[in-house]
């Protein structure tokens, strides 16, 4: 007596699975534009900061004079129009009486050009002033994590070129990237895959999970491929970014990722004790009308929730034998009863 249930037919999705690294969205090297001595550090190492947290700050006292300085000869510039633009006043009225030369009113015109550009000139440095001030405080340019401080209070630091002071690094978290390498062969099967042969991209979902989860649970999109492949490894780079809201995914860890490798199709499933492995492939016994047991060659997939997939080989009328195939065997007559193949999840 053996049991025979038909196999599960299911539509399913064959997957790529690599392994690939998380790296930040943005990283930033944070470096002061202006140079001066170290008066605040505002944030603690692995500091969680918004956009616009004030994160490190420079003396400002030599910022605020030049500024005074810039703001003062403004005012004089601005005084030296007015009086330019009075004395050109005064020239036209007389030019119409012919008290004054044309030499004399195009010599007040000019004055008048220099005032105005000397006005110009010391707004652009009240401007440039001001700048230096804000910048003399460090700020966070995205929201993210900022890493160990290079500083401390009373260093003085270099603005900008090589010699620079790095103060510190900040990545951001939510979203982050996954990248990964497929193989020529790989990158083929997905690109059939793919809704879209004009866009690889085509808003491919992608599932990840950590070194030591076992669920598929992390949901992504493909957001970027390489466009050509590495003539040194023979694989193509390719880029998801995943959801972090919750900061669980930290750059430079590893993760599992898999992406569609065909469309939704067909297949059968059964349970991995209703095969049989020899030299020339992968069996299932089944029981024909009659009570015939008959092997059939199938060829195989993963499993896809417990159950493994059959690609070829098997029909959904087939009565695949689930327990008692090692009293079975082909050509032998057996009796029957009807089971089920259940799978363990869906």
């Amino acid at each position: 007596m053996v049991t025979v249930a038909a196999p599960v037919a299911r539509e399913v999705v064959d997957w790529i699975t690599q392994t690939g690294r998380l790296r930040a969205v943005d990283r930033v090297e944070l470096i002061a534009r202006v140079g001066g001595y170290l008066t605040e550090i505002r944030a603690k190492d692995g500091q969680m900061v918004r956009k616009g947290d004030l994160l490190f700050a420079i003396d400002p006292r030599p910022f605020q004079i030049q500024l005074r300085k810039a703001s003062a000869q403004r005012k004089i510039a601005s005084s030296q129009l007015d009086l330019a633009r009075k004395k050109i006043e005064r020239s036209s009225a007389l030019r119409r009486t012919h008290y004054i030369s044309e030499e004399e009113h195009d010599l007040r015109l000019q004055q008048l050009r220099d005032a105005e550009g000397a006005v110009e000139q010391a707004e652009a440095a009240v401007e440039a002033a001001q700048l230096d001030l804000e910048f003399s405080r460090v700020t966070a340019p995205f929201d993210g994590r900022i890493g160990a401080r290079r500083v401390s209070i009373g260093d003085f630091v270099n603005s900008g070129g090589a010699e620079a002071t790095p103060l510190a690094t900040i990545v951001s978290l939510d979203p982050i990237y996954l990248e990964f390498d497929l193989s020529e062969a790989d990158y083929v099967a997905y690109l059939r895959s793919a809704e879209s042969r004009l866009d690889p991209l085509a808003e491919i979902e992608v599932r990840a999970r950590l070194i030591d989860e076992s669920e598929w649970s992390r949901l992504g999109h493909l957001v970027f491929v390489d466009n050509s492949l590495d003539r040194n490894t023979g694989t193509i780079r390719m880029r998801a970014t995943l959801d972090n809201r919750d900061h669980s995914l930290t750059p430079g860890q590893f993760a599992r990722v898999r992406l569609p490798a065909s469309r939704p199709h067909s297949v059968m499933l059964v349970s991995d004790s209703s095969l049989s492995a020899d030299q020339a492939g992968k069996t299932v016994l089944v029981v024909e009308e009659g009570g015939k047991v008959v092997g059939k060659k199938v060829e195989t997939g993963p499993l896809v929730d417990g159950l493994r997939v059959i690609r070829r080989g098997l029909d959904a009328s087939d009565r695949v034998i689930v327990e008692g195939p090692s009293r079975s065997r082909p050509g032998n007559r057996v009796s029957v009863r009807d089971g089920r193949i259940e799978a363990t999840a869906h």
